[in-house]
């Protein structure tokens, strides 16, 4: 998929972000501290580091800064309604920053982290995939602690099957 306007971005991205809303609307603030194991991050650590990375990775390297992500502790927001708040607001605050890209802006380059250039609609593209990577991970810790999710698209693979036709 090439990027070639921001509206249009921003348009398919708020729907991307809709389907992990859904999905984070479930979560309830006693799962928060859950991580499948010691040492790897918890519920609150996957919500926290898509909107860190989100802002301060990917909002930063498209405006033509380095990248100022520090992480997705606690410090950066604690509790439920802090959490969401800040989920939230880096979110905004990126499509902000994204809203101001021209369409000539989109391919132009910037760094990443590791000091490699990309072409800046390739590197909002992987910011999408990113999101949808941790929003996976999120749908398995919460099915480990038997929390029903929401079907991405309205139906679970078993309805998709029932409805389909049989041709083996």
């Amino acid at each position: 998929m090439e990027i070639r306007s921001a509206e249009s971005f921003i348009d398919y991205y708020e729907k991307v972000r809709a389907r992990t809303n859904r999905l984070i609307k479930v979560i309830q603030p006693e799962h928060l501290e859950y991580s499948y194991k010691p040492g790897k991050f918890t519920v609150a650590d996957q919500i926290r580091h898509i909107a860190a990375i989100e802002r301060y990775m990917y909002g930063e390297t498209i405006s033509g800064r380095k990248s100022a992500y520090q992480g997705c502790g606690k410090e950066l927001a604690d509790g439920y309604d802090n959490i969401i708040n800040y989920f939230n607001e880096m979110h905004t605050q990126t499509i902000e920053i994204i809203s101001r890209l021209s369409d000539k802006d989109l391919t132009r380059k910037c760094l990443t982290p590791a000091n490699s250039e990309i072409t800046i609609w390739k590197w909002l593209r992987a910011m999408i995939e990113h999101e949808i990577h941790h929003r996976g991970e999120l749908y398995i810790y919460l099915n480990l602690l038997d929390v029903k999710t929401p079907q991405i698209y309205g139906f679970s693979a078993e309805e998709v099957q029932e409805m389909s036709v049989k041709n083996y």
